[in-house]
């Protein structure tokens, strides 16, 4: 957490409510996400109760595991299942968008927290490896529904993108509380904080969201007590109906079930748009669209991979795969926040904090200025920045403006003076292809302007050796990876 969260959740308890601490929206929100939010048998690691899945706000759709333990009924909700997330996902992969060109939108998949997230990762062990034919077979849907969100569930660890979102995740982003970190999981309370009722503080607002009667768990987990007062009942008056073969109990136990079931999700599903509405209000950052961009490729690749009849995602990574895709993780982390701080005064304003960015106003300027020494001239401006900021960078350092985030600049020289620092910046390119700096490439006297030390464009990963040169230490060379029936057995089941 940084100082100046730390600050505005402090506010927000002085103030009872929620701060901004971002002055633009740095997730995509699409105009058709598609909202999940599911639930889970307590005490199993993926027995899926049910989930209230769609595309509409006023079009819920409501798909439930009368008996969670049982196998067949679990693939029966899973293939169920599979037809509402396959039919939205192919909504956007109709035809072929050409060689190097991305479909031109792609599916957004919203859950209601953290815990979403890895429930929706455990679905896709346990599906994306059934079998079609053989023993136990399963309908076409389920297995291609875990390849699916096991792909979402993976893009979901990638910094920059915004395929899979966990809502309670994109508005911590955006809004401090007055509440742990812990408490900002819970998506009611979190909502009571940033947007309370007329008449309610975000405490108070809290506080009523905190009563599982009233706000229902957002999923997975359901309440304890809703366990054993209710869903315990449920459960067992259906299997006994199902026992007796009487069609009519059964069909009645069920559809009390489903009423009960409806009560606890919708209040979580009506806040799952709430929060949408929330971040669609801000305006989005500068980068967002380029992110976006990149998760269209992302989409429009497996797409065709799937359509090639591709495996599905291996079990583990080979050791080459593991490291590259580690390298990857953090660089992304990286562009993220030099994207944010770029997008974000209030986000730069943190790295001013650390001393890894500084601004203050131009004092003097060389617009005209040239560089000699080699065989030709070359326009080399240079302008002086005062500022009362800690600077770390030294002489020679590479630095970038939010302003002018394609220009490249080093520092020639770092005065201090009690309070302030007076830093001699050299700009070397961005400035065109003549002698004479084209208008407004070069910041003026009494221009207030922004370095720092960060770069907000791609960095090549690593070199890394080959699949087949994988070194001893590691494992040596992996065989070429073909699924496996055992793998669809996992330990939990």
């Amino acid at each position: 957490m940084t100082t100046l969260t730390s600050l505005a959740k402090v506010e927000a308890i002085a103030l009872d409510r929620a701060q901004l601490i971002r002055t633009v929206r740095h997730v995509h929100v699409s105009s058709r996400p598609l909202i999940f939010v599911p639930l889970q048998l307590a005490g199993e690691a993926c027995a899926p109760l049910a989930v209230m899945v769609g595309d509409e706000r006023g079009n819920e759709r409501l798909l439930i595991a009368f008996e969670p333990r049982d196998r067949t009924e679990r693939f029966r909700f899973a293939a169920g299942l599979g037809e509402v997330i396959l039919g939205y996902v192919n909504g956007y992969a109709a035809g072929d968008p050409g060689e190097g060109v991305p479909y031109p939108d792609a599916p957004q998949v919203w859950v209601p927290n953290a815990g979403g997230l890895k429930f929706t990762e455990l679905l896709g062990r346990s599906t994306r490896f059934r079998r079609t034919d053989g023993p136990y077979p399963v309908p076409a849907s389920v297995p291609l529904l875990g390849r699916w969100v096991t792909y979402l569930a993976e893009r979901s660890q990638h910094p920059l993108s915004s395929l899979f979102l966990s809502a309670t995740q994109a508005l911590t982003a955006h809004w401090a509380t007055g509440q742990s970190a812990t408490e900002d999981q819970n998506l009611a309370t979190l909502l009571a904080w940033i947007a309370p009722p007329p008449g309610l503080t975000g405490a108070q607002a809290a506080l009523l969201a905190e009563n599982p009667a009233s706000s229902p768990p957002a999923g997975p987990v359901t309440d304890p007590d809703f366990d054993r007062d209710v869903l315990e009942g449920l459960i067992k008056a259906i299997e006994e109906a199902r026992q007796t073969g009487n069609v009519t109990t059964c069909d009645r136990a069920q559809a009390l079930m489903a009423r009960q079931l409806h009560s606890v999700l919708k209040p979580t599903w009506d806040l799952m748009w709430q929060a949408v509405d929330l971040l669609r209000s801000l305006p989005p950052g500068d980068h967002v669209a380029e992110r976006w961009r990149t998760d269209r490729f992302s989409f429009t690749g497996y797409v065709r991979y799937l359509r090639e009849d591709g495996f599905p995602q291996a079990r583990r990574d080979a050791a080459v795969d593991a490291a590259r895709r580690l390298a990857r993780l953090e660089n992304e982390a990286q562009q993220l926040a030099a994207h944010m701080a770029y997008d974000d005064p209030l986000v730069m304003a943190e790295y001013r904090m650390t001393g890894e960015a500084f601004a203050g106003p131009v004092v003097r300027a060389e617009p005209d200025r040239l560089d000699e020494t080699g065989k030709r001239a070359r326009l080399r401006p240079w302008i002086t920045v005062e500022t009362t900021d800690d600077v770390l960078a030294e002489r020679g350092a590479d630095l970038r403006s939010p302003a002018r985030p394609a220009q490249q600049a080093r520092v020639i020289e770092v005065e201090r003076a009690g309070e302030r620092t007076r830093v001699t910046i050299e700009l070397q390119s961005g400035m065109g292809r003549k002698l004479v700096p084209e208008p407004g490439s070069v910041p003026a006297p009494g221009d207030v302007v922004c370095y720092t030390t960060f770069k907000a464009e791609f960095q090549p990963p690593p070199k890394f050796p080959d699949r087949e040169d994988t070194p001893w230490t590691h494992g040596g060379p992996p065989p070429e990876y073909v699924p496996r029936d055992e793998e669809a057995t996992e330990e939990w089941e």
